[in-house]
């Protein structure tokens, strides 16, 4: 029981690079915590010229033969993306190693088969570094709530657009200043469009809606909207109505259409909604104040009721931080001869599909200033089902900006009467569309 535990590193990033520095600053700690010791066996990358300060004899650059090896108990991966990732998973499960990983797109779309290939093996598979960076939520939703039938996660998990959206509302810049800014502070991939497009946050909406509600939800699952399109105008009357703009990924378990809010009815007939974009939240609302690059998530389950998680929700250290929480999970498991437990999709329920999905909307017109244009407009929006909450009118010379805030409708309803105004004489554009999210 004095061997040590031999762990494998695929990826030497920055992530990578935080994770092999703690296990040698905290080795002490990590042994007592675990029982035993913890070696690293191996560092695969494909230039190992550019990691001066990995020792030689560790770096390798085949990924393969280490996850194979023998003498490895214990995979990190963190090089991200879906190949080799994945081929390189379903070799360390057959050959009985466990897992840790922070790679959310992989997960997102063959978490079904890769728990399958786990749980098959006898092995673990963690990924607690995935989802919103140090922030203790995946086990959590997995274990600590397991009794517990949640009804909603909501929640801001992309740095890097809550940043350029706080900019915005602290500056009254626009979308593509606040951009620069952030790519040149760091916040900013110099290619931005997995975060600014909605695809990071799709990812991590998928795995949190799986062990939310026990079903396999996969990225294609999730309606994407990303922030490109957000002005500071419409930051600019978020303000007005008391609201600020977030990127949100809502992860909901809903009842059938027309039983009520999400949560009504017996489960019975119930399906999954899940979705990115934009929103409208009240400032009153916990998840308007979080601001920069930060994180957070807010969780609805019938008998605790809500939480909130919050913190870094990316960066080497933070995400190291939750590597390695889960490496020393996965190793007791080891010393212990066990496995945690797995992920369960025993509900199955359906994903349903945006246009299906209600909620409120934010929506600005330019039209002509001239008597009877509200009224028509109005009609038009009743015409469709879609009931008005608030109108305000705004005249500049021959033309006017209406701005609509709706009642709770259908995605559909709402887009069929967007089309439908956009015909009208009177309308002059669409010039915005804003989800309205009240978090109750």
């Amino acid at each position: 029981m004095t061997r040590p535990l031999k762990v494998a590193l695929l990826g030497c990033g920055t992530v990578g690079t935080a994770v092999l520095r703690l296990l040698d600053e905290q080795a002490a700690d990590l042994t007592a915590r675990i029982g035993r010791p913890v070696e690293v066996a191996g560092v695969a990358v494909r230039r190992p010229d550019r990691h001066p300060d990995v020792p030689a004899h560790l770096l390798t650059t085949d990924a393969h033969g280490l996850v194979t090896r023998p003498d490895v108990d214990l995979v990190v991966e963190v090089i991200g993306g879906i190949e080799p990732v994945r081929s390189l998973m379903l070799a360390a499960f057959e050959a009985g190693k466990s897992v840790v990983s922070a790679n959310k797109a992989l997960l997102a779309d063959d978490g079904g088969e890769l728990h399958a290939a786990a749980a098959k093996a006898g092995v673990d598979l963690y990924y607690e570094a995935a989802v919103a960076g140090a922030i203790p939520l995946l086990r959590p939703l997995r274990e600590s709530l397991a009794g517990d039938q949640l009804r909603r996660v909501v929640g801001i998990v992309n740095g890097t657009t809550n940043y350029i959206l706080s900019r915005m509302a602290e500056t009254g810049h626009g979308f593509t200043e606040a951009l620069a800014e952030a790519t040149e502070l760091g916040y900013a991939e110099a290619d931005p469009t997995a975060d600014v497009d909605g695809f990071d946050a799709a990812a991590k909406a998928a795995i949190l809606a799986s062990l939310a509600f026990h079903t396999s939800v996969t990225a294609s699952d999730v309606y994407r909207e990303g922030i490109s399109a957000v002005t500071s105008t419409d930051v600019a009357r978020a303000a007005e109505i008391d609201c600020t703009v977030k990127l949100l990924a809502i992860c909901e378990r809903v009842g059938r259409v027309g039983d009520g809010a999400a949560g009504d009815g017996d489960g019975d007939g119930d399906s999954v909604a899940v979705r990115v974009h934009p929103a409208m939240i009240p400032t009153a609302h916990p998840l308007a104040a979080v601001g920069g690059a930060f994180n957070a998530v807010f969780v609805e389950a019938e008998a605790a009721g809500q939480l909130m998680f919050y913190g870094q929700g990316a960066g080497g250290e933070p995400t190291a931080s939750a590597v390695l929480g889960d490496l020393v999970a996965v190793a007791r498991n080891r010393v212990a001869g066990t496995a945690g437990p797995g992920v369960t999709t025993y509900a199955g329920l359906p994903a349903r599909p945006i246009a299906e999905t209600p909620t409120r909307y934010h929506v600005s017109l330019d039209v002509a200033d001239k008597p009877g244009v509200l009224a028509t407009v109005a009609q038009e929006f009743a015409r469709h089902g879609v009931s008005i909450a608030t109108v305000r009118q705004d005249g500049h010379g021959d033309a006017a900006t209406l701005v609509i805030v709706t009642h709770s409708a259908p995605d559909a309803a709402l887009s069929a009467t967007v089309a439908a105004l956009r015909e009208m004489p009177a309308v002059r554009g669409v010039t915005s569309i804003l989800r309205v999210e009240g978090l109750s």
